[in-house]
């Protein structure tokens, strides 16, 4: 039964149980009967109103006649059903898409209980499989040849979310059967969409085993390709990876809009080549003799190092600096103890300390320079440049004199023709190996006897030992003293470039600086160094030789040593490392995270992070924990390596 709705002066009649009738949209009210409680989302009301404005409204709304107090008909009708579909004819009204007194297609309702049948409708509503609708949206897109805005216009989502569905219509059929038969979560099928081809997708499905997280299969999926955000790619840029006909494939299931370079040795090549430009371009304005790129360091390189030494300013400059330094003391000394510097003071001090710092240039031996060469390699901060390397065949060769006879000979520095050099060839003339060896034993446990009273002369001669193993090459000593230094990169990406990196860099730097260039003369130098000069030195080189790494067949005994020098020096690990996505989070599982995140905020808050994907999880973390000062068990003073 069908009717108009048709008001007299005394209220039309209620309508009979089941008649459909067309009510102005004035006229209809929320039912406060209605059993759906929680408003509509806004992003709901904005579906509906794209549906209905394309297609109409497919299922009338159930209404029921309002009365007044009298138990008369108000001309007002309650939707019991339908509160969604009549927001979003009111969304519409506003916009003037529709006039307020539109017809609404509606069905009367009057024999059933309002609250019952509106929670019946809510509970007893089946939404169509995922996989279905995922399907349907592709259809739509190959059948009509509608594209995503078009799509998503009709149905009131973004195009974004058409095209994810569109890409998950679209995996295998296999994974699809295996998702519509509850083997693969969304997640998982997610992650296999990342690539279209469906063979690999196939593969990846078959070679799982235990570890079936979305992140290890996006991970499989990709394993020949490059993440967008690799310091490679960060490095080229988009734009330069494909216009050298590269291609970049995106993530349509990550917000940040994640990506992969598919081609990796075009990808290499480009960044070799941007990084051979720079490098060109430092050598050429230094006048350095080579310069080569690389996208890591190479620690084999084989090469002596040489480092820039400052260099002595003229009177003028010398004089300006000394005026400075007298000028920063007198602020310093004219505040008492409990006084506060003023802010002009403390800004005058920033002042005189930046042009000291700027007043100190540090320059090459351009002997060096002239020899030697850089690396440009490619952190993960960017590119960083390495000056200094002289190669073996570049050395300076030693001059050689001829001997008596007029033969020259190649030995090096302290030829034979020195006096010490004469009496051991006089020495090998006239005495057997045996008795020389006899002899030399002699003197080396009157040698050992003597350093062991003079504590002072021992440190000095381990010091000449190490500092000749750390800065020099082919520097031998008669104490037999070996320092061996664990290269850590190997097992930490970017180490380099952390705080811990960065200032044993510097301070080696500093010290390599300061020593003289030949091994020679390296005792002399030590001994004029004041006491303090020798023990900053040998801290630095004894330093070097920590290896605290836990590995397979590490020592037990050696990893509980090194936590008794963390201890002695105070180890404070927060200083030189924070928990982040890339450091920590995105390397262990979502059960290590919620631990993290409950032993450093609260386990309410980790809680909360229970339904998040791992992704997602990882970010949130790391927010959660910036500045809590929290550490995993290996970075605190008692760290061991797990069971």
């Amino acid at each position: 039964m069908t009717a108009a709705f048709e008001p007299t002066t005394a209220e039309a009649a209620v309508p009979e149980h089941g008649t459909v009738v067309f009510i102005p949209l004035n006229r209809l009210k929320k039912s406060p009967r209605n059993a759906r409680k929680t408003p509509h989302s806004a992003s709901d009301i904005e579906a509906l109103a794209a549906s209905t404005r394309e297609k109409g409204i497919l299922q009338p709304p159930v209404v029921e006649p309002e009365l007044d107090a009298d138990g008369q008909p108000t001309g007002g009708y309650l939707v019991t059903i339908g509160e969604g579909r009549r927001l979003s004819q009111l969304l519409r009204a506003k916009r003037k898409e529709i006039k307020k007194t539109a017809l609404i297609r509606c069905v009367v309702d009057t024999a059933h209980d309002a609250f019952e049948i509106s929670l019946d409708e809510n509970v007893t509503r089946f939404a169509m499989h995922p996989a279905d609708q995922f399907e349907a949206f592709r259809g739509l897109a190959e059948s009509k040849g509608w594209s995503a805005e078009e799509i998503g216009a009709r149905f009131g989502v973004s195009p974004t979310l058409v095209r994810r569905r569109m890409r998950l219509g679209a995996v295998s059929p296999k994974l699809m059967a295996a998702y519509r038969a509850e083997a693969l979560t969304l997640d998982q099928l997610m992650a296999f969409a990342v690539s279209e081809d469906h063979a690999r997708q196939e593969q990846v499905y078959a070679d799982l085993s235990y570890n079936r997280s979305p992140a290890f299969i996006r991970k499989m999926m990709t394993e020949h390709e490059v993440e967008a955000s690799d310091r490679r790619a960060r490095y080229l840029g988009t734009e330069a990876y494909e216009a050298a006909g590269g291609c970049v494939r995106r993530d349509l299931f990550s917000e940040d809009g994640q990506g992969w370079f598919e081609d990796a040795a075009l990808l290499d090549r480009l960044v070799l080549e941007k990084l051979a430009a720079e490098a060109e371009a430092v050598r050429d304005a230094e006048g350095w003799m080579w310069a080569e790129a690389r996208l890591d360091f190479p620690y084999d390189h084989g090469c002596r190092r040489v480092y820039p030494r400052a260099v002595e300013p003229d009177p003028e400059t010398k004089a300006r600096l000394e005026a400075l330094a007298e000028e920063y003391d007198a602020i310093v000394a004219s505040c008492g103890e409990d006084e506060v510097l003023t802010e002009a003071q403390d800004d005058r001090l920033t002042e005189i300390d930046a042009e000291l710092a700027a007043a100190r240039p540090e320059r090459y031996d351009p002997e060096a320079v002239a020899r030697g060469g850089l690396f440009v390699v490619l952190a993960h901060d960017g590119v960083r440049i390495e000056r200094g390397f002289i190669r073996p065949e570049d050395e300076a060769q030693p001059e050689t004199e001829p001997d008596a006879e007029g033969e020259a000979d190649g030995g090096g520095k302290g030829g034979a023709d020195t006096p010490d050099a004469a009496d051991r060839a006089e020495t090998r003339k006239t005495l057997s190996e045996r008795l020389v060896a006899d002899l030399t034993a002699h003197r080396t446990a009157a040698l050992r006897d003597a350093l062991a009273e003079q504590p002072q002369v021992a440190f000095l001669a381990a010091l000449h030992a190490l500092t000749l193993q750390t800065f020099y090459r082919g520097g031998e000593t008669c104490l037999d003293l070996r320092l061996s230094s664990l290269a850590l990169d190997g097992h930490a990406e970017g180490l380099a470039e952390t705080a811990a990196g960065r200032s044993l860099e510097a301070r080696h730097a500093l010290w390599a600086g300061q020593l003289p260039d030949a091994p020679e003369a390296l005792l002399a130098t030590l001994q004029a160094l004041p006491d303090e000069g020798r023990l900053a030195l040998f801290a630095h080189v004894v330093s070097l030789g920590v290896s605290a790494v836990q590995r397979v067949g590490t020592s037990r005994q050696a990893l509980a040593l090194s936590g008794v020098l963390a201890e002695l020096v105070d180890l404070d690990m927060t200083r030189y490392w924070s928990p982040t996505v890339r450091s920590y989070f995105s390397r262990v599982t979502k059960a290590l995270i919620a631990e993290a995140v409950t032993e450093g905020v609260s386990p309410e808050a980790a809680a909360r992070l229970d339904d998040l994907r791992k992704e997602d999880m990882a970010e949130a973390a790391e927010t959660l924990l910036q500045g809590t000062g929290w550490l995993p068990p290996l970075l605190r003073r008692s760290g061991t390596a797990p069971e």
